[in-house]
């Protein structure tokens, strides 16, 4: 009989890992690499299922014992009703664009008979972490928008499937769904050309010191049309809402009161420009031209009506879906324009 060999020592390393230096707490993965069997073997044995050698499931019991392995309640639940359950992080429960999204997971998920698990991680690193170590053990894959690097990504994950929310399949070793930005903004900036502006300035939501793909399409696109813009143009948000674009327009303005456009990156920063224009006695799109970048609803009911470029949310959930049947099932995930989706751009009042 193989049995399992471990002191308190090696059991401490084999699950060490927190920032604080304390040991976190073991999971499937660890029994599974110390029993040297699979993550289902294991949860076999835990469950006790009959379809399992005896000396193996003692093997295995016995290495849960030594790594003090204790499976989460929900996720035995789980395994017994035999369901598929997918965990879905996402940054803000608050904008609106990201409930869309989630939409898309919870449908395409429904008709292949999956439970989603929730987790907002309010655009903290911290709590990403705290999510991923609950979510390791209680789903079979995790679908999100994750500022961890790959590598703490999956240290956390212990090789849990994980599809990756806009970012595109050649920015990640994982499963990706991307927004092609700079498709966008190439039709958003040319509409603005075509309108005859060339002073048209950017109120971005990605930090300075890391530039997004929002920023770094929008300076391609006014090169390429010669526009006298450069990075001066461009003001970051202090958050992504409609507060966060009204402060934003008001540095645009006081920095470049010629600018005659504005692109939002994203509607809501978009709708905080036209309120800030407005109080200026700006005429929008008169005196000053706004466009948005996400496709929201509420930009129809604002007035003036928001022009913008338009993703479609529920597509992404659902390609996001996708990508987890195919990994889940050993093959390769989607990658090229199968893996993108493409904003279309919504011609309304404010542009």
């Amino acid at each position: 009989m193989h049995s399992v060999q471990a002191d308190d020592q090696q059991r401490d390393s084999r699950v060490a890992g927190q920032p604080d230096g304390s040991p976190r707490r073991a999971t499937i993965h660890d029994v599974a690499r110390l029993a040297g069997v699979s993550r289902q073997t294991v949860s076999r044995a835990v469950n006790d299922k009959g379809e399992i050698d005896p000396v193996t499931k003692e093997r295995v019991l016995e290495a849960a014992r030594l790594l003090d392995y204790r499976p989460s309640r929900f996720a035995r639940g789980m395994v017994r009703k035999g369901a598929v359950t997918t965990g879905l992080v996402i940054p803000d429960l608050m904008n609106p664009f990201f409930p869309e999204v989630a939409a898309g997971v919870l449908e395409a998920a429904e008709q292949r008979g999956w439970q989603v698990v929730v987790w907002d991680s309010r655009t903290d690193v911290d709590r990403e972490r705290e999510a991923l170590d609950v979510l390791s053990h209680q789903a079979d894959a995790v679908v999100g928008y994750f500022k961890n690097e790959d590598a703490e990504l999956a240290r956390l994950l212990g090789g849990v499937p994980l599809v990756l929310l806009e970012r595109g399949p050649q920015q990640t070793r994982f499963g990706a769904v991307g927004i092609d930005v700079a498709v966008g903004m190439e039709r958003g900036v040319a509409h603005l050309v075509a309108a005859g502006h060339r002073r048209i300035g950017l109120l971005d939501g990605d930090g300075l010191s890391a530039p997004g793909p929002r920023r770094a399409a929008f300076l391609d696109e006014v090169r390429r049309h010669g526009l006298p813009v450069d990075q001066g143009w461009i003001v970051l948000c202090p958050e992504h809402s409609v507060a966060g674009g009204e402060i934003a327009m008001a540095r645009l303005l006081s920095a470049h009161p010629e600018v005659t456009a504005v692109v939002g990156f994203n509607d809501l920063i978009a709708i905080g420009a036209i309120r800030t224009a407005r109080s200026r006695g700006l005429r929008v799109p008169d005196d000053l031209a706004v466009l948005g970048f996400d496709g929201l609803s509420l930009g129809e009911l604002v007035e003036p009506a928001l022009t913008t470029l338009h993703i479609d949310k529920r597509r992404l959930g659902r390609l996001a879906v996708e990508q987890v049947a195919r990994l889940r099932a050993g093959e390769e995930p989607l990658t090229g324009a199968d893996a993108w989706v493409i904003p279309e751009l919504v011609v309304r009042a404010s542009a």
